[in-house]
């Protein structure tokens, strides 16, 4: 008896889980729809990072870059990556 009510809440934990699932699908999908950014918001304005942009493409090192943007050299990697 106890093995069956065991296999039962397995069974709905399960069927949770995949409605959790496709209800974040969905919303993923719903928020693409709408044009709003899905994940994490960015940590530093669009402005900051184009400014970052140029003078990397000036020749400035991450360093500098960081103590003129404010950005973290870990981030800046992320952002001028390519």
């Amino acid at each position: 008896m106890g093995r069956i009510a065991f296999l039962l809440l397995a069974l709905f934990a399960e069927m949770e889980r995949t409605f959790t699932a496709e209800r974040a699908a969905h919303a993923r999908v719903v928020a693409e729809a709408a044009g709003r950014r899905i994940g994490r918001p960015m940590a530093h304005p669009d402005d900051k990072i184009e400014y970052a942009r140029l003078l990397k493409e000036q020749g400035s090192g991450y360093g500098e870059i960081s103590t003129r943007t404010g950005i973290p050299k870990t981030s800046l990697h992320h952002y001028l990556q390519g």
